[in-house]
């Protein structure tokens, strides 16, 4: 009879923690919750894109990553990485702006520096003109200067060469430069995936750095008198700068070939996510994009 009773009581405990187990079970929601799920991929209109952290070289997102585009004004990272390799660089050694220059601009209808024939301006400045507002006559003043050869088209040459070099050994390999500027002449293109690790090599420079962030940069030349010129703010035609919180470059690209380019960075919480938007719509959208793949890119 007691083993009847111990039994009894046996049976009434194990029940008890069955029940007890289920509950917990249920109100956890454990038996219908589904696990979730990573944020998808957002969906841009930008023809190619690319983004990865920018410390381990993990890839983030893609779309056409290796899709050879053309790249407007993103050319100019390259231009400023050539200048920023050279050896023995003196950033305060001073370039006389020449005529040829300003004629650049005029014939081809591009954005400008506003710099000014006979006005003497440093390296530094030279560097702010070409990657704030994206001065053509900034980049073929920085050409002519670090190019080699007895004539400007030699030394101009001389400095695609280098371009070219340089993107060869970060091991571009759909990367080609035939212009120091993005006005390309045919075979002026890079991808996505290219164009995110050439920014990555670049943004290891502290003045490149230093640069690309800069939302605004007045710069003080010297006048053909000896004087001093204050020339108009220079403003970066980055608009992430101003808009998206952690933004810490990179440059704007456009034409009617390249449509809407944007090469992007910005670091949250010591992460930071490196990126490129090429072929969007517009000057908003090319931002719109850049935004939508740095969020993504940071919840992952």
């Amino acid at each position: 009879m007691i083993n009847g009773i111990q039994g009894t009581r046996s049976r009434i405990r194990r029940a008890v923690a069955v029940t007890v187990t289920t509950g917990a079970v249920l109100a956890t929601g454990a038996l219908t919750t589904v696990p979730a799920q990573a944020a998808a991929a957002p969906s841009v209109v930008a023809k190619g894109a690319y983004a990865m952290n920018n410390t381990t070289g993990t890839s983030l997102f893609s779309k056409k990553a290796d899709t050879k585009l053309s790249t407007g004004s993103t050319t100019k990272i390259m231009t400023a990485k050539v200048v920023l390799a050279q050896p023995h660089l003196n950033l305060d050694a001073k370039v006389t702006v020449q005529m040829a220059y300003s004629d650049y601009i005029v014939s081809k209808n591009a954005s400008s520096a506003r710099l000014i024939v006979g006005d003497k301006v440093t390296v530094r400045q030279l560097l702010y003109g070409l990657m704030l507002p994206s001065g053509c006559d900034a980049a073929y003043a920085l050409a002519d200067k670090f190019g080699s050869g007895s004539t400007r088209a030699a030394r101009v040459k001389s400095f695609i060469g280098k371009m070219n070099s340089t993107a060869k050994t970060l091991g571009l390999k759909n990367t080609h430069f035939d212009s120091f500027d993005g006005i390309g002449h045919g075979s002026n293109y890079s991808t996505p995936r290219d164009l995110t690790k050439l920014a990555s090599s670049a943004m290891k420079s502290s003045t490149f750095r230093s640069i690309v962030k800069t939302k605004k940069y007045t710069a003080k030349t010297t006048t053909k008198s000896g004087g001093t010129r204050t020339m108009a703010a220079w403003t970066n035609t980055n608009t992430l700068l101003g808009s998206y919180s952690g933004a810490i470059g990179v440059k704007t690209g456009s034409g009617p070939e390249a449509k809407y380019c944007l090469v992007f960075a910005a670091t949250r919480g010591g992460k930071t996510v490196i990126g490129t938007v090429l072929a969007s719509s517009s000057v908003n959208q090319r931002a719109a994009d850049a935004t939508k793949i740095l969020n993504y890119g940071f919840a992952r």
